[in-house]
This record gives C-alpha cells, structure tokens and sequence, in this order.
C-alpha cells in the first residue's frame, strides 16, 4: 500500500504531525489553517490502517520517529518546519533531537513530555481499553462541552463546528486499542533529550482550567530541552485549540516564525537562557 501523505499549500515546509488519535483527518482545520504560512504536509499515524506505512509492533514508539523521517525524505522538505500536536509533539521533538541542524523550527502544542506519568483515569482505561471504550466515548462530549463553550461562544459556529468535526470523526473513527497501545508505547518510549536542543522552539498550550488530557504545566517542562522556547497559550481553549481555534493557532505560528531570523543570519551558538528570552503571550 501506497503511504499517504496530504498536501496543502505551497512554500517554507511544514510538517504536522497528529495527536494520539492517529488520524490526520481529524487535524484538516489545523493543516488548512497552516496552510497560509507555507506548504503544509500532513498523514496518520503508521498503524493506522489506511496510512499505507510500514510498522512493527516491536518497534513502539520508533515506528512513529522513523515515519516522520519517511514522510521528509519522500517528499524531499528541506529545513522543515516540525508542528506536533499533543502525541505527535513529541514524536516531532524527538526526530529533532536526533537530526540536529536539520530543522528549521519545532512547534509543540499541548504534548505530553518525555517520561510522562499517565493520570489514574488513563491507567485505568489502559487496563482494558476494548471493554472500557464505550465509558471513554460517552463521557467524552461531557469532558470537551466546557472548552467548546468557552472557545466558540457564538451559538452557531460552535453547532458549526460540532456539525464539522463530528462527520470527521464518523468518517474517520479512532480506535480506543490503537489510542491504549500508543499510551503504552509511550510509557517505553526511548527519547534523545539528554542534551538541550537549540532549534527554534514555540509551545503552546490551552488554559489551565480548560485543559482536560495534558495539563499545560506538564507541556511547559518542554522548556527544559527547549531552552530558548516561547510560549503561548491559547486563549479559552484547552487541548483541541489546535482545532477549535485553528486560525489563533496559525496566527501564534505565524508570528514565531516570522521573528525567525533567516538560515545565514543565525549565529552558530547555544540559545540564552530561557530566563532571558522566553516571553508567553496569550491569542485571543
């Protein structure tokens, strides 16, 4: 089978790598949204089904890592732009922490750090994920209402955006087994992050009292191999900001990005200290 891979848009490349779902289809808004700011390149993740990559059990989380170098290598992305959103923020910073130099910026956005300790209720749906799928699904517009609410307080774009997003999922349903098995591949995971990285770093998070899945602080501890990271929060989102408020979320990546100085510009020295240099603002 042919590995898909979706384009969008045309310029500076940039690669979106998808949350723990695993689908890309679930991230369209996303991709669309980054579009404007260059050639965007997007896929899902390597055991899903209709991704058309090669994977191995064994091999865990590496299966994602070795896709994403898959994905650039075909596609011939020079000096790409990494944006991973929750999962996919630290299979992006992985493949950054082993391929020094050769990434132009990475973008992490409500990610799980390395070694991250899963909450109580995620162990418990680790233990039996087929049997306890029909409790996650129910209970999960219960759990993102208060973001939804919060983040699109117009009556109809946010029935807009229920409309939209809930024939994504149909169309492109998640698997609570393939969604368990990742959570255990993470607990395994083999990360490269001993030594801080000095790639052009942005994180992103939703607010503290709207982040349901990974709290932002969880998602700051990125500054400690990030040294010389921004951070932004998104404002009234949580942990599908990314999604709900796509365009907030491309305008925060745009304006990052543009403060980059160009390749032949940059001095060839270790960022300063965070202390110095990390300012968080919030997208409204």
């Amino acid at each position: 089978m042919t590995p898909r891979i979706v384009e969008l848009g045309s310029g500076r490349p940039i690669v979106l790598v998808p949350g723990i779902q695993g689908r890309y289809e679930w991230g369209l808004p996303t991709a669309q949204a980054l579009a404007s700011l260059g050639h965007v390149v997007t896929y899902s993740l390597a055991d899903e089904p209709t991704s058309g990559f090669d994977w191995s059990a064994d091999d865990g989380f590496e299966n994602y890592v070795r896709q994403l170098e898959q994905v650039i290598r075909q596609k011939g992305l020079e000096h790409p732009v990494l944006v991973g959103v929750s999962y996919g923020g630290l299979v992006a910073t992985e493949y950054a922490a082993r391929h020094r130099g050769e990434v132009e910026a990475l973008v992490v956005a409500s990610a799980p750090p390395p070694e991250w300790t899963l909450p109580a209720r995620a162990q418990r749906y680790l233990t039996a994920p087929t049997l306890m799928a029909p409790v996650f699904w129910a209970g999960a517009p219960m759990r993102v209402y208060p973001e939804l609410r919060t983040s699109l307080p117009a009556f109809g774009d946010r029935w807009r955006f229920i409309f939209d997003h809930g024939l994504r999922i149909a169309r492109s349903p998640a698997s609570s087994a393939r969604m368990a098995r990742r959570l255990r591949w993470l607990a395994t995971a083999r990360c490269s992050t001993a030594r801080a990285l000095d790639v052009p770093a942005l994180i992103v998070t939703g607010e503290d009292a709207l982040e349901r899945v990974v709290p932002p602080d969880a998602t700051r501890q990125y500054r400690r191999w990030l040294p010389g990271a921004r951070v932004v929060t998104l404002a009234d989102t949580g942990h599908n900001g990314t999604v709900m408020r796509a365009r907030d979320f491309s305008a925060a990546v745009g304006d990052f990005l543009a403060a980059l100085p160009a390749h032949d510009e940059r001095p060839g020295r270790a960022p300063a200290p965070s202390s110095e240099i990390e300012r968080a603002h919030r997208v409204s």
